[in-house]
């Protein structure tokens, strides 16, 4: 049985790293239009939909402003889907060492401790990301409503967080990088100021996990040739990958966009703090109602959907077993 074999952690790790790498250039642009959507309050939408969000943010910042906070995503993604795969891989192994075989509730602990591992570089990802991603949004809020100085709500707001946005009414967008927030969340705030929203974070990640390394198990196993031949077409791995990725997405949207809001340092015109994951939740249902829970929901799922599945089709591929000497380098198990 392939659940007994010995795995090798680090070929698992470069694995993971590799597969985020590739999925994350892929879906990038949708994740942004997901962060701008999430965060736009009612009566004050600049966009439509994604595709009326993408079409105004290339218009208005080139093909690259897509492609804002890529960087650090690309960056920290490796060790994140790293620990995230490689983890899940590590407990079901763990969990199945007595009897050898894994029930659903053990495939859902083996989850739920894979997404504990990844927050540990998931929150600071994400929290960089978003102040990226939602620089134009803010810029263009400006544009709209030149009349409306922007408000930034931060505790101690400091001249590199401040200077992204000018709150003149032509404003110019100034670029402020990861590295540059970094050092001044690190300065004010210190460590725990990159750890802002973990607790939403982990509200997601944890559920997400539960929900879709079981799904994604049992739907990958559809695809086994047989009982004597466990391979499964490279084809099958990418398609279970998105339909357990979208259906796990949106389970958890309404925790995503509780984090994404947590997470955004900069406010714009009228747009309000929240002291927490409780308030957050109270003030997302008083002000704009249940359906703002799912705001960004259809963009999520058409990120987490290919980036799963295309992380899926490369980790399976071994390359990191190939690199490390451990197994033949066979890309495709059809």
């Amino acid at each position: 049985m392939a659940q007994q074999q010995q795995i090798s952690l680090p070929a698992k790790l470069i694995n993971g790293g590799i597969a985020g790498m590739v999925g994350v250039t892929c879906v990038f642009p949708i994740d942004l239009a997901k962060t701008r959507l999430q965060n736009q309050r009612s009566g004050q939408q600049l966009y439509k939909n994604m595709m009326d969000c993408l079409i105004k943010t290339v218009r208005s910042e080139g093909y690259f402003g897509m492609y804002r906070g890529a960087a650090v995503n690309l960056t920290l993604v490796t060790p994140e889907k790293a620990i995230k795969l490689a983890a899940n891989d590590f407990f079901r192994h763990q969990l199945s060492k007595d009897s050898g075989k894994l029930t659903v509730f053990k495939e859902m602990l083996a989850g739920c401790c894979a997404g504990m591992c990844q927050v540990i570089i998931t929150t600071p990802m994400e929290m960089l990301k978003i102040q990226l991603q939602d620089a134009g949004r803010l810029a263009a809020q400006q544009r709209v409503m030149p009349s409306v100085v922007a408000t930034l709500k931060m505790g101690g707001t400091s001249a590199v967080l401040s200077r992204a946005y000018n709150t003149s009414p032509a404003p110019q967008v100034m670029r402020v990088s990861a590295t540059e927030i970094t050092r001044e969340l690190l300065r004010t705030k210190g460590v725990t100021g990159l750890y802002r929203g973990l607790g939403a974070t982990l509200m997601r990640d944890i559920p997400f996990s539960v929900v879709y390394f079981p799904l994604f198990a049992h739907l990958h196993q559809l695809g086994q040739h047989s009982s004597e031949d466990p391979s499964v077409p490279f084809y099958w791995s990418f398609m279970s990958g998105c339909a357990a990725g979208s259906i796990a997405a949106v389970a958890v949207s309404p925790c995503d966009v509780v984090k994404t809001r947590l997470q955004s340092l900069k406010k714009g015109a009228n747009e309000e703090t929240y002291n927490g994951v409780v308030d957050c939740v109270r003030n997302i249902l008083r002000k704009e109602g249940p359906g703002a829970f799912l705001k960004g929901a259809s963009c999520r799922a058409l990120v987490i959907a290919p980036l799963f599945g295309i992380a899926q089709v490369v980790y399976s591929v071994g390359v990191g077993e190939f690199l490390l000497g451990y197994t033949p380098h066979n890309i495709y198990s059809a």
